[in-house]
């Protein structure tokens, strides 16, 4: 029998808690519908007995608390809400137990925006790491040696695992569900909860709204200008001497402050605009290929792709 503890964070996100335990609890039936003992054995382990969550209308009951938990096999990290450094601050004493346990064998797995709580462990250096696509840029300023995934549900490092934006986390689920027990009771489970097992990415429902939390003022007038007049055929030279800089320099200090090249930020903003048009369904993609500066089919299908996980046409269909 595995041994799963789900830790109870302060400001943690309840549905984050009790989604892992129904999953689990909903699995251990499988196994004794079929004739068999249950397969894991599963507590909620917090800092104190009771923890008081969503602005004071939920009440988690603790198992057990950390100063009295032994090791476990696998650790669930919830997603926490609120300011996020305020929340790592008040779970602060859940890092040397998560640590503790990782040193002792125990995966650890977290849901969401628990991956700060992770990342602020140390284990996620150098590896992938994903978390809720709305705080990727929080989560490069505060953890630049993790290797942000942004695109991906999934991160699976040697037993440290990530998930992406809010109910995402399911799929986590499901796949620590098959990793641990069969593919065949990852289905069931799938099934049961009406879960899409291959959902891979979350690039088609992130919104890019644009890298400004810099201080860079100069790059943060190039941004606005490159939103104001992306329709039109705009490069990285004319650019440059409109915001009298060199080429190189420019190019360097858009990157540091946004983390991404000139030309990456330009397509996606054609892009973020173009699936606005798509969601309206009114016009035609070629029509809004036109609009938003593309003449060439195959260009724009290939960055659309690149930035939105899909073509054109199937997020037309999925979000029209």
């Amino acid at each position: 029998m595995k041994k799963v503890i789900i830790l109870v964070p302060q400001t943690a996100i309840p549905a984050a808690i009790v989604d892992p335990q129904y999953m689990f609890f909903a699995i251990n039936n499988f196994f004794k519908e079929a004739g068999q003992e249950p397969f894991f054995n599963f507590e909620l382990v917090g800092l104190t007995q009771e923890v008081t969550l969503n602005f004071g209308s939920v009440t988690i009951h603790t198992n057990n608390i950390i100063e009295k938990f032994a090791q476990a096999d696998l650790v669930i990290i919830p997603a926490i809400s609120g300011d996020i450094r305020s929340a790592i601050e008040l779970n602060k004493d859940f890092i040397p137990f998560i640590q503790k346990q990782h040193r002792g064998g125990a995966e650890i797995a977290s849901l969401c925006v628990g991956a700060f709580l992770l990342a602020s462990t140390g284990l996620l250096n150098g590896k992938q790491c994903s978390t809720h696509w709305l705080f990727a840029n929080q989560f490069r300023e505060m953890f630049p040696e993790v290797k942000f995934a942004e695109d991906k549900i999934i991160t699976d490092q040697n037993g440290i695992y990530t998930s992406g934006g809010a109910t995402s986390y399911w799929n986590l689920l499901l796949y620590l569900v098959e990793k641990y027990t069969s593919k065949e009771m990852a289905i069931m489970a799938s099934k049961f909860f009406l879960l899409d097992i291959d959902k891979s990415t979350q690039l088609p429902f992130r919104i890019f709204k644009g890298q400004k939390e810099h201080k860079d003022g100069l790059i943060l007038s190039a941004q606005n200008y490159i939103e104001e007049n992306f329709t039109e055929k705009l490069t990285v030279d004319e650019l440059a001497e409109r915001f009298n800089l060199g080429r190189r320099t420019f190019e360097r200090r858009f990157k540091k402050a946004t983390t991404n090249t000139i030309i990456e930020y330009i397509q996606r903003v054609k892009v973020e605009a173009a699936k606005v048009e798509l969601e309206k369904g009114r016009k035609t993609v070629s029509e809004i290929m036109y609009d938003v500066g593309y003449t060439d089919s195959k260009s724009f299908r290939d960055v659309f792709k690149k930035f939105a996980g899909m073509s054109p046409v199937d997020y037309r269909n999925r979000f029209n």
